[in-house]
């Protein structure tokens, strides 16, 4: 099955990201949110990403305004009626995405695809609502979707092996590097991630060290590009902590994926990252 125009449901970063990269892949793209301000914000966060490709060198100002022209806007989930393929982005509420999940049932072909870019929930589930869970899939993005490789392509109880197969051919048109993930709670990559934000955090917590120092070691001692508290805040801690209770719970609460009571405090703050301009740390509209 070829791929031409795919559905985005949901605007925010994961959306919007996920929506430049098709788009760059030369895939007719349909962004829909029932925010007008979230799809405004959505087109200027894409623009600013592509404005940053030109002036880098890494595309032209040409091949940036095809781009844009290949994103079109709704606030109407039956405008992706004739879409190939559609992913979900909304956030991570089981009854909400099988709510969405139910209603693009009765909207799209039966051909088409319908893949969940959840991060932690389980495929089958999220299928259940939808009329023929064959052709659901986990298709799960990482972000910043225009810079990470990574695409977790799941299957669920009765994903079907040609939606599977259709799925990891378009990451791969997408540019990505697809891996095959079962639909267990967090898939791979959340499931090893959880031990290093809940480590971070609870050594905050045991008041061993601040959230700079944490992350200078991590970034020192363990190579790696970001420590936990800077990428919390990237991905949003609203984000990171319902992956976190999600898993917690997933696995009957086990332990060792506990979520913190920091966390849980700072999300009912408001303070969630980048994007709100505070989380563990403070930032300002140039970062």
């Amino acid at each position: 099955m070829d791929i031409e125009r795919i559905g985005l449901i949901g605007s925010g970063t994961m959306g919007s990201g996920i929506a430049q990269v098709a788009a760059q892949s030369r895939l007719n793209v349909v962004l829909c949110d029932v925010s007008p301000e979230m799809l405004d914000k959505a087109i200027a966060r894409i623009e600013a990403q592509l404005r940053r490709s030109v002036e880098k060198g890494r595309l032209t100002e040409e091949a940036a305004w095809g781009v844009l022209g290949r994103i079109g806007t709704t606030g109407r989930l039956a405008d992706t009626a004739d879409c190939d393929l559609v992913i979900e982005a909304a956030p991570e509420n089981l009854e909400l995405k099988q709510s969405i999940f139910r209603e693009l049932s009765a909207i799209v072909s039966e051909n088409a695809i319908l893949a969940t870019n959840t991060s932690t929930l389980s495929v089958t589930q999220i299928g259940s609502a939808a009329g023929k869970p064959s052709r659901v899939v986990g298709m799960h993005f990482f972000n910043p979707p225009p810079l990470m490789p990574l695409v977790e392509v799941i299957g669920g109880a009765e994903t079907s092996e040609a939606t599977i197969e259709t799925t990891l051919d378009l990451a791969r048109k997408m540019g990505k590097t697809p891996v095959r993930a079962k639909d267990v709670p967090g898939f791979i990559v959340n499931r090893v991630a959880r031990p290093f934000y809940l480590e971070g955090l609870r050594l905050l917590a045991e008041g061993v060290a601040d959230p700079a120092t944490i992350d200078k070691l991590i970034r020192g001692g363990g190579k790696f590009r970001m420590g936990p508290f800077e990428l919390m805040d990237l991905i949003g801690l609203d984000i990171n902590y319902a992956a976190s209770q999600s898993m917690y719970n997933a696995y009957f609460e086990e332990p060792r994926f506990r979520p913190s009571v920091l966390q849980q405090r700072m999300v009912e703050s408001g303070q969630l990252g980048r994007k709100t301009g505070r989380g563990w740390f403070e930032y300002n509209e140039s970062e």
